[in-house]
């Protein structure tokens, strides 16, 4: 039976909809191209962590509106945190995707758009990942002065090797769909990445 969790009206920058013993969790700020606001963080890290609790659920798939799946922490909210409180907000970003690469549950980014930032950290804390051919993927923080504090520095040179990570890292450059197919920074490319991960979903 399917559920769709949409929560109330001050609580919608996350849709869950379960699907069986699968979830979608959808990030619903188009207007934003879905940026990890606090409040974002908040109800992504609440969604999460009633989902991990769940014997029933086998995989949690993780996808965007729009034409992203996701881009890094809001830079307005960012300029206004003290480094107190951007030390905070770091930690709390590397918890939870810490949780969700730890997760009983199989993990699988189904990316449909731009994967930016923190974004792409949240891809990446994800055990599979399908993309759109019409993806894009990039840090962009050297263009800000920044760095992701949110677990990217490690996954990614894990996963496609030190030298291009680290020039992605550097240089702030997109990497399309093809490009991120070639590195092994996804493991398939499908019209429908939703759908492709569903499908993976139901295999496992």
């Amino acid at each position: 039976m399917n559920s769709v969790s949409r929560g109330d009206a001050q609580t919608t920058h996350v849709v869950t909809e379960r699907r069986g013993a699968h979830v979608i969790v959808r990030i619903n700020r188009p207007e934003q191209r879905n940026s990890l606001s606090a409040s974002t963080l908040n109800e992504l890290e609440e969604a999460f962590d009633r989902l991990s609790r769940d014997a029933q659920i086998k995989s949690v798939v993780f996808t965007g509106t729009g034409d992203a799946f996701a881009s890094g922490a809001d830079i307005r909210e960012l300029v206004a945190l003290t480094p107190e409180a951007a030390r905070a907000f770091a930690e709390r970003g590397q918890s939870l995707f810490a949780r969700i690469a730890d997760a009983r549950q199989l993990t699988i980014a189904a990316i449909n758009g731009f994967c930016m930032g923190g974004g792409l950290d949240l891809a990446l804390a994800c055990r599979v990942r399908v993309a759109s051919p019409r993806a894009v993927f990039a840090h962009p923080g050297a263009c800000l002065g920044i760095i992701t504090g949110w677990g990217g520095t490690q996954r990614l040179p894990r996963l496609i090797g030190s030298a291009r990570a680290l020039e992605m890292f550097a240089t702030a450059r997109r990497v399309n769909a093809d490009e991120a197919l070639e590195f092994g920074l996804v493991s398939r490319l499908h019209e429908d990445p939703l759908a492709c991960a569903l499908e993976i979903a139901a295999r496992h």
